[in-house]
């Protein structure tokens, strides 16, 4: 069974046109901004955001991006994209679910991994920076 997390946020997005193709359905890599719209919200929630990372010294690359397309979305769909934080002492994990706001229904599953590169020296970190370790803990019930 996949993760719930500890920690999750809920973003709405409507399917622009300029994200379908000929038949009217988001094309699969768009999907991977809808992920990153909703991870922003999380890092916000967290206090802890991409300026934030890039301020106290670190970068953090995905590293590896996993999707399950279940159902198509399609242009003018509103979707809720789900965020759950899974990991963060070592790595930065991330579950997604992206359904259908109206109905629920689930259209894709996914997950994404990131780590923490020290920008000064180019290094991957094998653990989370304490900056960041702290900030979730705050946020922890």
């Amino acid at each position: 069974m996949r993760s719930q997390g500890v920690l999750h946020v809920e973003t709405q997005i409507v399917v622009p046109f300029f994200d379908v193709d000929s038949m009217n359905v988001v094309w699969h890599g768009h999907y991977v901004k809808y992920l990153e719209v909703a991870r922003c919200a999380l890092l916000d929630l967290i206090g802890h955001n991409y300026n934030d990372m890039l301020a106290s010294g670190y970068a953090w690359p995905v590293i590896d991006l996993q999707l399950r397309y279940v159902r198509s979305a399609v242009f003018g769909q509103t979707l809720t994209v789900r965020a759950s934080l899974v990991e963060w002492e070592n790595r930065l994990k991330i579950n997604y679910l992206i359904s259908d706001a109206a109905t629920g229904e689930r259209l894709t599953r996914a997950s994404s991994v990131q780590v923490a590169v020290d920008v000064a020296s180019r290094e991957m970190l094998l653990a989370s920076p304490r900056v960041f370790v702290q900030a979730v803990e705050r946020k922890l019930p």
